[in-house]
């Protein structure tokens, strides 16, 4: 028989925390027969509005909905309010026996204030990621994860990581040959390398750069393995060095070393995973003059070696 996953939709739902993973099991059955079957499940039999406008009508009511084997919880703007999100909190409530429920971004919410979560490790996006480990302080919230696994649980941090996490199921169902083949046929990676950190940071950095700062992130990308003193870097915003120390820690709440230190780490992340190189030719090819250092600074900020690292995920 098909796993049934019921694909939850609500009114401002994030289209593509609902369309990312309902594709990577419609191409599985494309390449599975009947490995899935796939379920709108919605508040009621109407016509409900994504965040970017299309319409969605639910195959099937929350009341008439039947037993499903996965359920999936997208983001939306709807479920970080408990008002309107009280339909689907309490819904999940009376189906917490499913053999797995998982959530896409902001969905997380919906899950976490059942209570489910408690005690557990979650994930979503790396913006709201504060808000909610404020809001349910018994979830371990990680803000750097592309998803999480604890139990029968699952979470997604935003958007596109929903196709991470259902790739990721499919695997568990079908195999990792099958899970290849869909991720091969949607042009997308089976499995991404590093946290979200590595995208969140340097966009961050963007997002809220301004004048001087203006594309400061993208000279201190290109020239990892250079000089990146405070006083190079101040020299690049034209400014003195008392003066950048003090703007760039006021807009982005933290000195000019440590965000060198934060893309330089991400940067050696992706070339362990993704090249040959040892791990001492990516630590000075990042700007570390030593290896030993290196090593320390990885640990402490990604809670593994290097060299594990390496051997897990090259």
């Amino acid at each position: 028989m098909p796993r049934r996953i019921g694909l939850i939709c609500f009114d401002t739902v994030t289209a593509l925390d609902l369309t990312g993973p309902a594709e990577v099991f419609s191409m599985a059955n494309e390449l599975c027969a009947n490995a899935y079957e796939l379920i709108l499940v919605g508040p009621a039999l109407k016509p409900l509005r994504t965040d970017t406008g299309v319409r969605v009508l639910p195959d099937i009511a929350f009341h008439d909905a039947p037993q499903l084997d996965t359920i999936f919880i997208p983001g939306g703007a709807a479920l970080r309010d408990p008002l309107t999100a009280a339909p689907v909190i309490d819904w999940l409530r009376r189906r917490r026996q499913t053999r797995r429920i998982a959530s896409v971004c902001t969905g997380m919410y919906a899950l976490a204030a059942t209570g489910l979560l408690d005690g557990r490790r979650a994930t979503t996006h790396w913006r709201w990621a504060s808000d909610a480990a404020r809001r349910f302080p018994k979830v371990s919230v990680d803000p750097d994860a592309i998803f999480i696994q604890d139990g029968n649980l699952y979470t997604s941090a935003g958007v596109t990581a929903g196709i991470d996490l259902a790739l990721a199921l499919v695997e568990s169902d079908l195999g990792r040959p099958l899970a290849l083949s869909v991720a091969r046929e949607l042009v997308v990676y089976i499995k991404r390398s590093g946290g979200q950190l590595q995208f969140s940071e340097p966009l961050r950095f963007e997002v809220r750069a301004a004048d001087r700062f203006s594309g400061l992130t993208n000279f201190i990308v290109a020239n990892l393995g250079k000089d990146l003193s405070v006083e190079v870097l101040a020299d690049q915003a034209g400014l003195c060095v008392r003066h950048f120390r003090r703007r760039f820690r006021a807009v982005f709440g933290m000195p000019p070393a440590t965000y060198v230190e934060l893309l330089r780490l991400d940067e050696s992340r992706r070339r362990l995973s993704s090249s040959r190189r040892t791990v001492d030719s990516v630590a000075a090819s990042v700007g570390y003059r030593s290896a030993d250092a290196f090593r320390r600074a990885f640990q402490r900020r990604f809670g593994i070696a290097p060299s594990l690292y390496l051997e897990r995920f090259s």
